[in-house]
């Protein structure tokens, strides 16, 4: 597909957009690694004050969280990128079987996108000419350099990041005491989310302090919930 979509760089521009398939992963791995790994631990510490048994607990959803986040990516990446060649290929039957239609129809994009008739109808034509394909891939589908769905990056990213992520949760429950586990373990948590948020959010171009309120809200939610079930049923051994 890719001789088929035009690549256009401008090397005096480096855009935000640019990062956007593997920061997605990249931040959607290690919060899912910091926030789900940290809960694991919470949960079971609020239950039980043996190191062993926070430790294998953590041990486990770190790797299982890992796999998981692996797997998951790659294969709803792997959908999405099925259907844009079904799609692709779509178009091909259709600029061979209806090549007016297909032209009209890309006209019919760029006017309204704001050009003129006339203007809209001469572009269509130009790109028609140029690579037909590409302009409607383009164009018409929605999908380019940025935009075209990659899972193998996205699983490896994504899977990577999660362990990362997930590494401080585990360090605390090898290295703190077992009686304020719970509190440390929320607190090394939150403090390495606002480092993520601000991360991204300098990364992506986006607001810091609303991407902190987010994390803070939503990780302390998750943890909070996860100590609850650990006190109610938690067990003295």
């Amino acid at each position: 597909m890719k001789s088929n979509i035009e690549k256009t760089e401008d090397p005096l521009r480096n855009h935000f957009i640019d990062k956007s398939d593997w920061l997605k992963s990249a931040v959607l791995g290690a919060n899912d690694g910091i926030l789900s790994t940290a809960s694991i631990a919470i949960g079971v510490a609020a239950g039980t004050d043996l190191r062993e048994v926070i430790l294998l607990a953590t041990l486990a959803g770190l790797a299982a969280g890992a796999l998981s986040m692996t797997a998951s990516n790659f294969v709803s990446v792997s959908a999405q990128r099925d259907t844009e060649k079904a799609d692709i290929e779509r178009e091909k039957v259709e600029l061979r079987e209806t090549p007016e239609t297909e032209l009209l129809e890309l006209a019919g994009i760029y006017e309204r996108r704001g050009l003129k008739k006339e203007t809209a109808l001469l572009v269509a034509k130009e790109f028609t000419e140029k690579d037909a394909l590409a302009a409607h891939v383009r164009d018409e589908l929605g999908i380019n350099e940025i935009s075209e769905a990659k899972p193998f990056q996205a699983a490896l990213v994504s899977g990577v990041a999660f362990i990362l992520g997930g590494g401080l949760p585990l360090l605390v429950t090898i290295f703190l005491p077992e009686k304020t586990m719970e509190y440390t373990l929320y607190g090394s948590a939150i403090i390495s989310l606002i480092i993520l948020g601000v991360v991204t959010a300098k990364t992506g171009g986006s607001s810091v302090w609303k991407g902190i309120s987010r994390i803070i809200f939503w990780g302390t939610l998750a943890m909070a919930g996860s100590a609850l079930v650990g006190y109610i049923f938690g067990v003295n051994m």
